[in-house]
């Protein structure tokens, strides 16, 4: 008994073929992937879509009633704003403006949508220091900042391009990097008030005309340290009930919410992920299916021996074990690698985060204990009388 207890079975059965060995670990390794791509897409949905609002330097925000989500086009009076700061505690409020415009492609002259975000340059907006301190440049008429992370489709977008947007010249002064989302699709780039009555004071007859006595996003700072949620509650109590108030981690909330529940995106990824659980499961079991089917006779020798089921089944779900970490080590390296890849293709934010590791590695125990478990039965079935009979 103290010779079997020190040999480690599990770890010679699964060695004894090293290709057979691979290969299983490259399908292991194949399942641990699928999960992590799929999951990774999913939370660069909800990721991406709540960057720009984690940047945003505010602890409570003021928004149109009707704006359900950061980028419907609902603005609200500035007004709202002025009335904000009589509040005690409310340091400051400002406006953020928020729109779209065709970027016209320097090079090859094609046009795509960008995201045109717009305030007063004496207004702390970000919390971006490259855009701190780039903010002077944007005093100039027909100046912009650009994201670095922009879709190639835009072109070239480094400080000195001149270029198109919404029919209308534009020079390029600065970049930054952001990255985009779901919303803003080809990127974002940042211009002052001033410059965005330029671009928007005048559009198309089928387009709605804007200045800035409309906001679309009020910021509020208050004392450091006053409770937002009290300064919230009673600004939500006393402005009038054309806008609402919600703090800047509600505001964030309140915009995951909406892609969690209002959009197929996150059901399809959760469903591929749970598709890549099952598809791993069977790949194991087959796995160990073979595995024992080749040690039957082993199996059913010990079992004569008096070896109980409960004995063959931590030998195989020791080998399970072995096959869970040593086929996830491959599937999270290259995983990060086409995380990289991704998100410097797409702009799409791609964090491979430790809980997510963790969790994934945890999904990928019980998906091989599941297979473990199943393929063991035909050896606790097995009588060794007909094994050796």
């Amino acid at each position: 008994m103290s010779l079997l207890k020190r040999t480690p079975l599990a770890w010679l059965n699964l060695t004894h073929d090293r290709r057979r060995l691979l290969t299983s670990l490259g399908g292991v390794a194949f399942a641990v992937l699928l999960m992590f791509m799929f999951n990774g897409f999913k939370n660069a949905l909800y990721d991406s879509q709540v960057q720009l609002l984690q940047l945003l330097n505010a602890d409570i925000i003021i928004t149109n009633t009707q704006k359900y989500n950061m980028f419907v086009p609902e603005p609200f009076a500035r007004r709202r704003l002025y009335q904000a700061r009589a509040f005690e505690g409310v340091e400051d409020a400002y406006p953020l403006y928020i729109n779209t415009a065709n970027w016209k492609n320097a090079e090859t002259k094609a046009t795509r949508p960008v995201r045109v975000l717009a305030f007063n340059p004496q207004d702390p907006v970000l919390r971006l220091p490259e855009v701190q301190t780039q903010l002077a440049k944007l005093q100039a008429p027909e100046t912009v900042l650009i994201d670095l992370k922009s879709r190639p489709e835009l072109g070239p977008i480094t400080a000195g391009v001149e270029t198109e947007l919404g029919d209308r010249h534009v020079r390029v002064v600065g970049n930054y990097s952001l990255g985009t989302d779901f919303a803003s699709g080809n990127g974002n780039l940042i211009m002052s008030d001033q410059n965005y009555l330029r671009y928007f004071a005048q559009v198309d007859p089928e387009d709605e005309e804007r200045d800035l006595s409309t906001v679309d996003v009020g910021l509020v700072k208050i004392a450091e340290n006053a409770d937002p949620e009290r300064i919230a509650a009673i600004l939500s109590e006393n402005l009038p009930k054309d806008v609402k108030v919600i703090t800047q981690e509600g505001f964030v909330q309140q915009e995951l919410t909406y892609w969690q529940e209002n959009t197929n995106i996150g059901f399809v990824f959760s469903l591929l992920t749970t598709m890549a659980f099952i598809v791993g499961i069977i790949l194991v079991y087959q796995i160990l299916y073979t595995d024992v089917s080749d040690h039957w006779a082993e199996y059913a020798t010990l079992k004569a021996m008096g070896y109980r089921n409960f004995f063959l089944l931590g030998v195989v779900l020791q080998e399970a074990t072995i096959l869970s970490i040593l086929g996830f080590i491959p599937g999270f390296c290259i995983s990060v690698l086409l995380y990289n890849a991704t998100a410097n293709a797409t702009g799409l934010l791609m964090q491979m985060t430790t809980d997510r590791a963790l969790s994934t590695l945890v999904a990928t125990f019980i998906m091989c204990l599941i297979s473990g478990a199943i393929a063991v039965r035909k050896v606790q079935a097995t009588d060794p009388a007909e094994v050796f009979g």
